[in-house]
Parts: structure tokens; sequence; C-alpha cells
């Protein structure tokens, strides 16, 4: 598996104002430095190196006796697969006072390597808080045995007045093999070859809940460099976006905040360069009223999602094999989940498996805006809790108008189901799944089983 999604801090470092001149409002140094240096023989001023969760704690160090220039290089060991002391290389070089890097249009390295290597990713502006907006990187970068350098270019400078997040990194094992990977001169610069941007996001169709905010995806610009052209996937805190309709989709430094209910198309530029690619918005409200209260003693029910019982621990409400996704939401004071874009939604509880055999009926309000068909599927896992192990049994049953229980488009329909009618669940000591589909926006609530 490769390592350059597992962005995920282990520790954090507070902002250290030391030595510095406070500004106005008490929260920044000021003037804020425009030191270049993350590493040239050692650390840059304020320079520390955060590793990444799950990652070899111990993998990096100064190496004497390997470098480019000056005394000492920056060593990478990347473990092999299985090392006990982590599954891969990778963190963060943060400052611990914030910079200002707009005066520069790429931060570039040098690096060689023991092997020939595939770099997973290296980057900028992930600060290693979990709060990074500017986050920039390059993956797949080829290291050879030799010097060579790399340049990886800022989308939009003016963006970095006040960042901590200098530099990161992340390779893992390859062919199961590990690696040493020298770093050097690792500084920001304005190089004057990065040119000719070309911004881009994925085009989507969303359809979301009025007061969520949605995030666009596939981010990137690919530049000049040199002659040569480089791909930069980065956040979409880079991009300027602009709403057809800001009454349903308002673009706000956080996200696209879905205002209202209705349509409205996303576009974005990089500065005054328009990106391709849009996003269509299409905003519904949630229902206006709350779901049925259930009136079951709590001694015959065992809840799954309900704020009228005690809750079964769910491991997920869309599981990462599913095509949905998921909001928590609140009508009239009572919880509701929330899915849209859905195909099929898997909500798991694999960790802790339901005994239902004492249980007579599953039971779920369902709400759909739109749709006139929804499809319930209960998975039984057998006594061996996994998956494909020889003892699964499940069943999918079909509900519209038509049958009984029956479904109500634009209105809550509660669906009380004799487990009998599950004629494929032929066990239900261990069920471990509950899949929902046939209709792409579904608002569920009083999610349970009972007798």
């Amino acid at each position: 598996m490769r390592c350059g999604s597992r962005l995920v801090a282990v520790l954090t470092c507070a902002l250290s104002l030391t030595g510095c001149e406070r500004s106005t409002d008490g929260l920044r140094p000021f003037p804020l430095s425009t030191d270049p240096v993350v590493f040239e023989d050692a650390f840059g001023t304020g320079v520390d190196y955060q590793a990444f969760l799950g990652s070899k704690l111990d993998a990096v160090s100064i190496d004497a006796t390997e470098r480019r220039t000056g005394t000492a290089s920056l060593k990478i060991t990347v473990p092999p697969a299985g090392d006990p002391t982590g599954g891969y290389a990778g963190g963060g070089f943060v400052s611990n006072i914030v910079r200002d890097l707009s005066g520069y249009d790429a931060l570039v390295f040098w690096a060689k390597a023991s092997r020939a290597v595939t770099f997973d990713v290296a980057g900028i502006g992930n600060d290693v808080t979990g709060t990074s907006r500017f986050e920039a990187r390059r993956n797949a970068i080829a290291i050879t045995t030799t010097w060579t350098r790399f340049v990886i270019p800022i989308p939009l400078p003016a963006r970095l007045v006040a960042e901590r997040g200098l530099f990161f990194i992340a390779e893992g094992p390859e062919s199961g093999l590990g690696a040493d990977v020298w770093l050097d001169d690792v500084r920001f610069e304005r190089t004057g070859v990065v040119l000719n941007p070309r911004p881009s996001m994925s085009s989507r169709i969303l359809t979301a809940f009025v007061g969520g905010t949605i995030s666009p995806t596939g981010t990137q610009t690919i530049f000049n460099v040199s002659g040569s052209d480089v791909t930069v996937g980065h956040f979409p805190g880079y991009f300027d976006f602009v709403s057809s309709n800001v009454s349903v989709a308002d673009p706000q430094a956080s996200g696209i905040r879905v205002a209202g209910a209705g349509s409205a198309s996303v576009t974005a530029r990089l500065g005054d360069v328009a990106a391709t690619g849009t996003v269509t918005v299409n905003a519904i409200a949630p229902p206006a009223t709350a779901a049925p209260v259930p009136t079951l003693p709590a001694s015959d029910v065992i809840s799954l999602f309900s704020d009228a019982y005690s809750n079964r621990p769910i491991d997920t409400w869309s599981a990462t094999w599913d095509q949905a996704d998921v909001t928590d939401l609140q009508v009239a004071g009572s919880n509701l989940k929330g899915y849209t874009n859905l195909v099929f939604a898997g909500v798991e509880f694999i960790a802790n498996r339901i005994d239902a055999s004492s249980m007579t009926h599953f039971h779920l309000d369902a709400f759909l805006p739109t749709g006139t068909t929804l499809r319930v599927k209960l998975v039984d896992f057998g006594a061996n809790g996994a998956f494909g192990g020889g003892d699964d049994s499940e069943q999918e049953l079909t509900f519209n108008a038509g049958t009984t229980p029956a479904i109500t488009p634009g209105a809550w329909s509660s669906l009380d189901i004799p487990l009998t009618d599950f004629t494929g669940l032929t066990n239900r000591a261990n069920l471990s799944q509950l899949v929902l589909a046939g209709t792409s926006t579904l608002f569920i609530d009083n999610v349970y089983l009972h007798r």
C-alpha cells in the first residue's frame, strides 16, 4: 500500500513567539519571517520534524557522511515491509513561528537514494495539525542514485502569507524493500521557471443537504517547470470559487456552504486563471417534521439508532466499500442520518455483532424526498464473525408504494418488517451489516430490532 495519503500527525506543536515582536493583535510575530530555509546542513531556524501516525518515528536523521554541498544532508530511512518500528517514513517539517512565503514560487530540494525509488509524496503546507488549508504536493517522484534537483511549485504564493507547514514527505516500502533517501538544500526560492499554470478540479454532480458544507475534489494545477510539465495536487483553498447562485451554494473559506434548496454551478479560478471543471450542487432541505417517536418498551428493543433508546455501538454508517455520503442532521430536536449520492450504503457493526435470535421484527423509519423504492438487506456473518467464512447468510427486501409495509414518497414511512420475511437470513445470532439502496437521497431514524 502506498503511504502518500496517510498524512495524519502524531504530534502538534504550539506557536512560539519567543524573541519576536508581537503584532498589534497579539496573535503572531511581526514582521513575519521570510526565511526560506528548511534544511541546509542543519534544520532551518525554528524548524522541527514531526512524524505522521503509523510512520517510523526515527526515520529522519542528519547524515554528515553523505551530502550534496556543505557538511550534512537529511537521511530518510524507509523501513522494509513488516518493520516493527513503523510501516513507512513520513512526517512534516514545521516552523515554530509562521513564515511569509508569498515571495517565492516554489520549494526546491535535492535528493538521491541508495537504490532507485518512486517516492510517494513530497509537498508543502501540511503543518501536522489537521487544519492545513494550503497543502500542495508532488506524487510519484522518481529518485535515482545520483543527486537530482526537484521543484514543487506553489500553486498561488499569495496564499502563503502566514504558513508553518514548510515541507512534508511520505514513502513506504517498494516490493517489500526499504531504502535510504538523502535530501539536501531544502528551501523556498523564486525560481522564475514556474510558468503556464493550468488549474483544474473534478466535475461532479452532488446532492447535498441545506446547512452542510461540501468541498471540491481533484483540485490540481499543471505547471511548466523548465520546459517540462509538473502536476501539483493541492487543497481547494488555493482556488477562488464562483457560484451561479449563492443562495444555494455559497463559497466560504472553509468550503462551499449549502445555503438553501435549489441548484447551482460552482466554478473556480487560480488567481487570474480559470480552472476547468464544474461542481453542480443540488441542494435539498431535510424533512420538515421528525419521524414518529417509538413507544415500545426498551426491554424489547435492540437499537442501532434512535433518540428513544440506548444505541448499540456501530462501526460505521457508511462503509469504505459503499457508494454514499452520510450526514448527521437534526430536525425538530430529533437526530437523523441523511444519505446523499446514494447508490448503496453499508452500515457495519462487525466489532459488536448483534444477537437477534429472540427478536421478531426489524424497524426503520425512512423518508424518501423523491424516490419510490427502498431496498433493505440484513447480513449475518455467522459464528466465526468473518465475511465469506462459509456460514454467512443474508436477504434483501424491496419496498415501494405497493408493498406491505409501503413507501410513501415525501413522507416518513415506518417499515416494521417481520424477520421471517428475510427468508435467506438463516442465522440471526451474529448480525453484522445493514445495507440500504434504491434511492439517491434518504433520511433514516429509529433503526432497531424488537420483539
